[in-house]
This record gives structure tokens, C-alpha cells and sequence, in this order.
């Protein structure tokens, strides 16, 4: 199996002025282009060489897993995304960030402060359990949290790279940015 880079479903510019076009540029362009490159190279002629990404993820180590995760964390990402996002989400996920964070501006002063307090690099996300209790995670480097049994539903990239070249190091700003441009359709889908 050959992992592959798919296209972006929306223009370089098209999240301007949440993400600038060099953002994407060099985020999606070079560093995601960089991990699937060499999560390839990686599983090349080995037992892993037909496995489903996310199985990957759920079992193994090191740099094995650490490309996996970070390439679909990235594609996962970057596909919450669209130039027409915004706004709030309805339907059951509404109610249950309604019901589970108390309000929707809860959610996202929670989401935020979740993203700005992890130490360093990494990722926050909003998961639902097995029970479809939703829960803000936070997760270092290239954790995911497919590994704990949670279904990922939205994530906020916190590693430097992902805001440096918009917000050099105002990360609460960058991460506040994001609220204008997710796909909260894409997001109920996963829900």
C-alpha cells in the first residue's frame, strides 16, 4: 500500500485570513508531503506495508508511529476546514457540546485554553467516548487519540508550525482564528 497526499478541497488562499496561503504552503506542502513520504519509505517490504493507516496508529511505535499519526492527524486536520466554515453546529452535536460543555462558547474557551496550556508541541481535540460523551483531549507530539478508543471529531494543530508564520508565537490567537473557518458539517459527520 502506497499512502498518498490527497489534494486539499479548497484553495492555498482560501482560509485567508485564518491561515495564510504560506502556511499552507509549507504545513500541508512540505511538512504533511515530508511524513507520508516517509511513513512510505518506513512500511516499504515490511508487515506493515498493507495495513490501514489508523491500525498503524492504534499499534505501533516510534517512528513508525510517529509518521502515521502525524500524517493523519494533519489530513485530518486540514479536512475540518473550509473557506464557507464558521458559525456553530447544529443537530446532535450541537446538543452535545450543549449538554456536555454547558454552552458553545464554553466549548471553545475550554478548546482554546486546552491548546494553549499543552507544553509544547502537539495537538487538542474534541473525541467522543463509546458512550458519545464528548471530551477535550489534549495529546503531545504525535499522540492520537484512536489509541485510547476515542473517536476523533475536530483538532487544533498547536505544534509551532501550524501558526508561527501568521502568529509568530500568539497561539491563542491562532487557535481563536480556527472557529471561523471549521466545517462544522464535516465535524457532524464524524460525530
Amino acid at each position: 500500500m502506497i499512502y498518498v497526499q490527497p489534494e486539499l478541497p479548497y484553495a492555498a488562499d482560501a482560509l485567508v485570513p485564518a491561515i495564510s496561503p504560506e502556511t499552507i504552503h509549507f504545513h500541508y506542502g512540505k511538512h504533511e508531503k515530508a511524513y507520508i513520504e516517509n511513513l512510505n519509505k518506513m512500511v516499504a517490504n515490511t508487515e506493515w506495508d498493507d495495513v490501514e493507516l489508523e491500525d498503524i496508529i492504534r499499534k505501533a511505535d516510534g517512528p513508525l508511529f510517529n509518521n502515521a499519526s502525524q500524517a493523519w492527524n494533519h489530513i485530518f486536520y486540514f479536512f475540518s476546514f473550509s473557506p464557507d466554515g464558521g458559525g456553530e453546529p447544529g443537530g446532535e452535536l450541537g446538543e452535545a457540546i450543549k449538554r456536555d460543555f454547558g454552552s458553545f462558547e464554553e466549548f471553545k474557551r475550554q478548546f482554546v485554553d486546552a491548546g494553549v496550556k499543552l507544553f509544547g508541541s502537539g495537538w487538542v481535540w474534541l473525541v467522543s467516548d463509546n458512550e458519545g460523551k464528548l471530551k477535550i483531549v489534549q495529546c503531545k507530539n504525535a499522540e492520537n487519540p484512536l489509541r485510547d478508543g476515542l473517536t476523533p471529531l475536530l483538532t487544533f494543530d498547536v505544534w509551532e508550525h501550524a501558526y508561527y508564520l501568521d502568529y509568530q508565537n500568539r497561539r491563542a490567537d491562532a487557535l481563536d482564528a480556527l472557529w471561523s473557518v471549521v466545517d462544522w458539517g464535516v465535524v457532524e459527520e464524524r460525530y
